[in-house]
This record gives C-alpha cells, sequence and structure tokens, in this order.
C-alpha cells in the first residue's frame, strides 16, 4: 500500500532520535523510529488502509487517518496488537462530548486520562493491580504515550503551542488505567456506560494528575467514602468549583469493605454525589474570598448527577489507598466510553 507520509534517511538509530528531537516530533523521550514495515503490521493488524478515516478534528478541522496513528503508535513503542485501542481511545476523545481541542489548549494542564475494559486487557498483558496508574506494564504505558505523541504531531499540542498548560503533570507522558476485572464482584466501567457486557472498550477523560488517600481506620463504606467526599471537595476549593466526571480509583483493601457490605459501584455513585458538596463561602478559607459575595450560601455539588462519577477497580492487594481524579473542567468536556474495533460515525 502507498503512505502519504513523508520519509526521512538517516544513519542510524542515535541519528533518528536527534532528528526527531530536534523537529519537536516527540515528548522529550526517545522515540522508535517508524519504518514503513512496522507502520503497516499496526495497519494491517487493525484492519485498517493507510487512508482511512479516524476522524477529524472540529474546531481546527484536522484530519486524522489510520496512517499518521499508526506512525506515532510506532514512535510510542506500540506493538501492531496495541494499536486498536490507541484507535478506539483517540476515535472518543475527537468525540464532540470530549471538547479536545479545549481540553488540549487550555492553561488548566490536564492529560487524557484512559481506561481500558474488557478481554483485552488480558490480551495485551495489562496489569490493573500494583502501580495501576503508573507504569504497570508495557500495554498501558505505551497505548498512553501513543495518545500523547499523536496530540503533539497531528494537533500542534505542544508546550508553549496549541498547549498553553501552567503546570501539567505526569500523566501528559502517559494516563493509561486498566481495570481489575478479576479482582472484584463489581460491574466494570465500559458496561456501567452502557458498553456491552463482555466487550473490550475504552474511556478517555479530560483529566487532571491523582489525589491519592489513604483510610486504614474503618470498614464503614460511608466512612471510607467520607474520605473520598473530603478530597473531591477539597479540589472544588482549590481548584474549580464547576461539576463534571470526577473520577475514584478504589484498591482492594478498600473494596472488600464495600463488596463485603453488598455495596455495589452504584451506591458509591449515590453517596458521594450527595455528599461531594461546598457551599461557596468555603472559598474564604482558602484565600479566595473575594469572589464568594452575596452567594455565600450557594451550593455546589461536584456532580451533575450519580451516574458523572466514574468508579475504577485498581491497585495492588495491600493498603487503605485510593485515589480521586479530578475533571479538567467538568461543565465544558465530559467523558467518552467506546467499545473497540466499533465505527461510531460509520453511515449504514
Amino acid at each position: 500500500m502507498t503512505f502519504a507520509s513523508r520519509t526521512h534517511d538517516v544513519a542510524d538509530m542515535a541519528a533518528a532520535q536527534e532528528y526527531y528531537h530536534s523537529r519537536g516530533w516527540t515528548d522529550g523521550l526517545p522515540i522508535v523510529p517508524p519504518t514503513e514495515e512496522v507502520v503497516q503490521a499496526c495497519l494491517d493488524w487493525a484492519l485498517m488502509t493507510p487512508d482511512q478515516l479516524v476522524g477529524i478534528e472540529p474546531v481546527r478541522e484536522r484530519v486524522i487517518t489510520a496512517e499518521k496513528l499508526a506512525i506515532n503508535a510506532v514512535m510510542a513503542g506500540c506493538l501492531p496488537m496495541h494499536f486498536p485501542v490507541v484507535v478506539a481511545a483517540f476515535t472518543a476523545m475527537l468525540q464532540e462530548p470530549f471538547l479536545m481541542h479545549g481540553a488540549t489548549a487550555s492553561t488548566g494542564g490536564c492529560a487524557v486520562l484512559i481506561v481500558i475494559n474488557g478481554p483485552v486487557r488480558k490480551e495485551l498483558g495489562m496489569s490493573g493491580a500494583f502501580n495501576a496508574i503508573g507504569s504497570s506494564d508495557r500495554a498501558t504505558s505505551v497505548i498512553g504515550r501513543a495518545i500523547r505523541l499523536t496530540m503533539i504531531n497531528l494537533m500542534d499540542v505542544r508546550p508553549g503551542h496549541i498547549d498553553r498548560s501552567t503546570l501539567g503533570h505526569p500523566g501528559k507522558f502517559s494516563y493509561c488505567i486498566a481495570e481489575d476485572e478479576e479482582n472484584t464482584t463489581w460491574v466494570p466501567l465500559a458496561e456501567e456506560r452502557d458498553c456491552p457486557p463482555g466487550a473490550s472498550s475504552v474511556t478517555v477523560m479530560a483529566a487532571m494528575a491523582p489525589r491519592q488517600l489513604m483510610n486504614e481506620w474503618t470498614t464503614k463504606p460511608e466512612e471510607i467514602l467520607d474520605t473520598f467526599a473530603a478530597e473531591i471537595k477539597a479540589n472544588m476549593r482549590h481548584y474549580s468549583i464547576w461539576p463534571g466526571n470526577y473520577a475514584i480509583v478504589i484498591a482492594p483493601q478498600l473494596r472488600t469493605h464495600f463488596e463485603k457490605a453488598g455495596w455495589s459501584k452504584a451506591d458509591v455513585r449515590r453517596y458521594v454525589f450527595e455528599k461531594a458538596r461546598i457551599l461557596r463561602k468555603e472559598w474564604a478559607d482558602v484565600g479566595k474570598g473575594s469572589v464568594v459575595k452575596q452567594r455565600g450560601e450557594q451550593e455546589y455539588a461536584a456532580l451533575p448527577d450519580e451516574d458523572h462519577l466514574l468508579v475504577i477497580a485498581a491497585g495492588g492487594p495491600a493498603g487503605g489507598f485510593g485515589a480521586v481524579i479530578a475533571p479538567w473542567l467538568g461543565h465544558k468536556s465530559r467523558a467518552v466510553t467506546i467499545p473497540i474495533g466499533v465505527c461510531v460515525d460509520c453511515e449504514i
């Protein structure tokens, strides 16, 4: 098949690194040179042609083809078997509710959180256990990185250019989690968000850095969730008061208490929805008193409704830990979930 991309000749691997770095085509880390052979292997695995349209970024009308996506996936270290997940994640990001341009151009510094569900996790050797939000395994690391490199090279989301982040966070290298479906009785995230049971799926969310918490001093679900709610309320005071798709990650030691008490993810969402609220006057306690004015008693909820909370089962087996992942700008960008390998915009 014929590729539309230009080719570049370099002397060796070291020269390739310097060539790519000097042109701003990387995230600062070494890349895998995207030779025609390995790019084609990715396309073949996903049964895609080079010119196949993945989507169009709606604000600047950037056309995203399978070829361009495969090139960046290879650069990130993806194997051909990883490529369908990359395609699905980027397709989800191109959906209108995600608001890709706003999320990637903001000074707020968010990254793209990707949550993987279904059989593909095991097929690719993904781990939702130890170091689940960090470098837990090869597949989640390179898939998350592929999304970032694609944004850099196809959307010009480079620091100081489209990316106007004041601080950013390490999730901008890679921010991909596999849910630990095997070690919980809870329904997988994607299935809760209307994907078919047993389907391999991705969820994307414009997300801030994870805020880790701990509560090892109770077995009561309500008290454990009070800790999560307190962290969410802290974010509402310190960062943004607007409601949106918060995500919470609950590790096995804490999940055990919920499961023994018969609490489902729906029960968790319902409780947090009711508890995660602040009054505007609380801003005065954190240096924001000048914007309270006459609305001090006005209440703000972290979630527009309980279904906006993403409950993720992940983490190592020991330790009463969890994490809250706040949205970038909740009332603007919303999480999107789609099955892997499904065309969401195809005409039948």
